[in-house]
């Protein structure tokens, strides 16, 4: 049975595929950076920050976290040629509204021990203040030695309320 939501994306993919004219794109980064943002669906990066198909790799996660986006960032540098990391956390995070005791117990209630137990030792990499958890990540990339000296790295916070950024880090 084809769900509401995969039908509409078959038929929004047709209507796309159509005037695709595309496929002729190179596997790198054309511009030669990635966005690392948030996965809140408030935000649209190719709109808000002028991103052309083929322009950037755009890493969504939770929250836009560097650690958690540690893997991506790696392949995006090191198999792909990126050069510099735009990280982009935003104003009205749901990663703002809880701990980490609260994650692990929603799980434990809604989906019993089992599931609690698999991710015992998960962090969520919740935070409590936005422009402290823009400043820290920006720290981690510029640290880790994942990320060579000479890629550059800022950090931003996309203001849902009115579609602007602000340069934090």
């Amino acid at each position: 049975m084809v769900s509401s939501t995969q039908k509409n994306l078959l038929e929004k993919n047709e209507e796309y595929a159509s005037n695709f004219t595309n496929g002729d794109l190179a596997l790198p980064p054309a511009k030669h950076y990635l966005i690392l943002t948030c996965m809140d669906a408030r935000i649209d990066p190719s709109a808000a920050f002028g991103i052309d198909l083929g322009d950037a790799h755009v890493i969504r996660n939770a929250g836009g976290s560097a650690r958690d986006a540690q893997r991506s960032i790696i392949i995006s540098e090191q198999l792909l040629g990126t050069k510099e990391i735009v990280l982009i956390k935003h104003t009205g995070c749901g990663m703002l509204t809880f701990s980490n005791e609260d994650a692990h117990g929603l799980v434990k209630q809604n989906l019993g021990p089992s599931a609690a137990a698999e991710i015992a030792t998960l962090d969520f990499l919740p935070f409590g203040n936005l422009e402290d958890a823009v400043r820290e990540d920006v720290e981690f990339l510029k640290r880790t030695a994942t990320v060579p000296d000479d890629v550059t790295v800022s950090g931003w916070v996309y203001e849902v309320e009115t579609g602007r950024v602000r340069k934090v880090a």
